[in-house]
């Protein structure tokens, strides 16, 4: 979803004559299907040139498999540049490996940070960001964390979120799935859910409360739940069911942001879909006690409730009430942030 836009931004440089090329790298590390490969085929993504396959593992095994057949790759053919998004293990992983055989790194939605170190992706961001050599961010409060961490000015650059330049070239071709027709959902008449970290999930006693207040709260409508593997393990263990909840296997992009779109509301514990949603006008309830977007909740439409699930009562009372905040699409996420990026590469290149 962050890479789709930037390989748009560089072929239609390379196309209007600038001296620009790029490699696709996919390390393996999201190996389901529909969790990956589907996102490439409707994202218009092209073959990765290479893939590290790294599968699954721990988080050090992932790490050691990405940063062994990266260094490979780069030391058969180096690059300018390694130009990495987001925070997950790759990112910091691809990071090191490059720095370590002197290539410049950029890093794509630097600078965000939830202050909770219990995160794996706060110590990629971490790790990855102390570094990069060149910063695009997303909003005002990643600009000011960097500058706090002694990154100088003139290398920091705010462009917005390629994210959002996904979904609105996308929108209009969002694809309706078969649970729409299989259970005759209505528009504004459910609840779209997604749960997957282990502060929700692994702890069932904790998970089945959550779950419990969400149908009881939820009152007539129906809850969709395309249920993360980690997750689904775990329902199944413990044998959670009701007729107004619906879990299904994960979607693709394009048919899950169908479901966000018309959703009454989104009951959530990924950042991701917290931007999303803030762009579509959707509200947004975060299961989580921190957040690295906060602009999600001072400008869009999302709030967090934290991990209580006395929580969620209170908060479904309020969107029912007609209470909840229109909220409004923060600066930049304008759907030209890939456009920006690839030109201050280019400008970077000299």
């Amino acid at each position: 979803m962050k890479i789709a836009p930037l390989i748009d931004a560089i072929k239609e440089a390379e196309n209007e004559g600038h001296n620009i090329e790029y490699r696709l790298i996919h390390t393996g590390q999201h190996y389901d299907r529909n969790m990956s490969g589907s996102f490439f085929e409707q994202l218009g993504i092209p073959e990765p040139d290479a893939n590290l396959g790294a599968g699954s593992g721990t988080h050090a095994e992932q790490t050691a498999t990405i940063m062994v057949g990266y260094e490979k790759l780069l030391m058969e053919v180096p690059s300018d540049l390694c130009l990495v998004v987001g925070d997950v293990t790759s990112t910091m992983a691809c990071a090191i490996t490059a720095q370590k055989m002197h290539i410049p790194v950029a890093h794509v939605e630097a600078g965000i940070r939830s202050g909770d170190w219990a995160m794996p992706e706060e110590i990629n961001r971490m790790v990855t960001d102390s570094i990069t050599n060149y910063f695009f961010t997303t909003s005002e409060i990643a600009n000011e964390n960097l500058k706090k961490s002694g990154v100088e000015d003139d290398r920091i650059f705010y462009v917005g979120n390629t994210m959002i330049d996904t979904l609105l070239k996308h929108r209009s071709g969002f694809i309706q799935p078969d649970i729409w027709n299989e259970i005759g959902l209505q528009e504004q008449e459910y609840l779209v859910m997604t749960l997957h970290r282990p502060a929700n999930v692994d702890e069932k006693n904790t998970l089945k409360y959550l779950m419990d207040e969400i149908v009881r709260n939820s009152r007539d409508l129906q809850l969709v739940f395309p249920v993360h593997p980690r997750t689904s393990k775990i329902l199944h263990e413990m044998g959670i069911n009701h007729p107004r909840l619906h879990m299904i296997d994960p979607l693709g992009y394009l048919e899950f942001n169908y479901l966000v779109e018309r959703a009454r509301a989104v009951i959530t514990d990924s950042g991701g879909i917290t931007e999303e949603t803030t762009v579509m006008g959707v509200p947004c309830m975060t299961l989580r006690d921190n957040t690295e977007r906060f602009e999600t909740i001072t400008v869009g439409t999302n709030e967090l409730l934290g991990t209580d699930p006395k929580s969620i009562q209170p908060a479904l009372d309020k969107l029912f009430a007609g209470e909840w905040k229109k909220g409004k699409i923060p600066d930049l996420w304008d759907g030209k942030t890939s456009d920006r990026i690839v030109k201050h590469l280019l400008q970077l290149s000299g």
